[in-house]
C-alpha cells in the first residue's frame, strides 16, 4: 500500500476498519484484486438491497470471515465497476473521494464520482 495515491493524486485515506480487498481498511488495490475494490463508499439501505438482488450479500453477518453484515450509514470499499452498475440503476451510494483509490478512475470518471462526495 504504500505510496497508494487517491482520485486526487494524494495520499489515500482510510476508509474504515476490515474492508478493501486486503481487509486492512484502505481501498487501495493490489495487483491480485481483479474486482478493483477502489471506491470508499457510504452505503444505504437501498445500495445494499441492489447489491443483494445481484446476488452479493453484503448484509447478513459471516461471524467466520469476520464479516459483522453492512447498515445503512456504514463505509466500505467497492467494486469500482459494482458502484457504476448501482449508479446506473439509480442506487449509488455516495463516496469519500480522499479514501477512494485513483484506480477507480479506469472505470468511473472523476466528475461523476464528485457528484457523489460525502467528504
Amino acid at each position: 500500500m504504500a505510496n497508494a495515491k487517491n482520485v486526487y493524486g494524494r495520499p489515500l485515506q482510510l476508509c474504515c476498519g476490515n474492508t478493501g480487498f486486503t481487509r486492512e481498511g484502505f481501498c487501495y488495490v493490489p495487483d491480485a484484486d481483479v474486482g478493483n475494490h477502489s471506491v470508499c463508499a457510504v452505503v444505504t439501505d437501498e445500495f445494499l438491497q441492489f447489491s443483494l438482488r445481484q446476488g452479493n450479500d453484503l448484509i447478513t453477518p459471516w461471524p467466520s470471515m469476520e464479516f459483522p453484515g453492512l447498515l445503512d450509514g456504514d463505509r466500505w470499499c467497492l467494486c469500482a465497476a459494482r458502484w457504476l452498475q448501482a449508479y446506473q440503476a439509480g442506487v449509488a451510494p455516495k463516496v469519500r473521494l480522499e479514501a477512494t483509490h485513483e484506480k477507480a478512475l479506469d472505470i468511473i470518471p472523476l466528475a461523476l464520482l464528485e457528484e457523489y462526495a460525502a467528504d
